[in-house]
């Protein structure tokens, strides 16, 4: 559920802070060869920096998402954003779903999910950031 809270700038600021140092460690930690023997793991770095992303956006905005769906809730709500595509959206809850599967089934990303998708997710994670920047002021 998305609820209405108070603007918070400042925490917005701090996670794209945090969001841009996690994106340097997703970037040292996994190259092109170890990126492919820890699909699963890097899948999942990807999918926390892009929720955190879209979470500063909510906060920017004034609201929250809590309960059961919140992380649905958090990327459906940036379809509010312009400048975010439906294919861009669509490739981020496909993201989150793989996710869930993976931590609640044990289900493994596997080769060749993100040999497949990384340019994609990088251009979210951009474009995230991007949109963030210009909602901070």
């Amino acid at each position: 559920m998305i609820i209405k809270t108070f603007h918070d700038k400042e925490k917005a600021k701090s996670i794209l802070k945090m969001a841009k140092e996690s994106e340097e460690y997703l970037k040292e930690l996994f190259s092109e060869r170890t990126i492919k023997k820890y699909q699963s793991i890097a899948a999942r770095e990807y999918y926390d920096i892009i929720r955190s992303l879209a979470t500063a956006l909510l906060l920017c905005r004034g609201f929250k998402a809590v309960g059961e769906n919140a992380h649905k809730e958090t990327i459906d709500f940036l379809s509010n954003f312009n400048d975010l595509s439906v294919a861009e959206i669509d490739k981020m809850q496909d993201l989150r779903i793989r996710i869930n599967q993976n931590s609640y089934e044990g289900k493994p990303i596997e080769s060749p999910y993100l040999e497949n998708n990384k340019d994609k997710l990088d251009k979210i994670v951009s474009k995230l950031k991007s949109v963030l920047i210009k909602e901070i002021g």
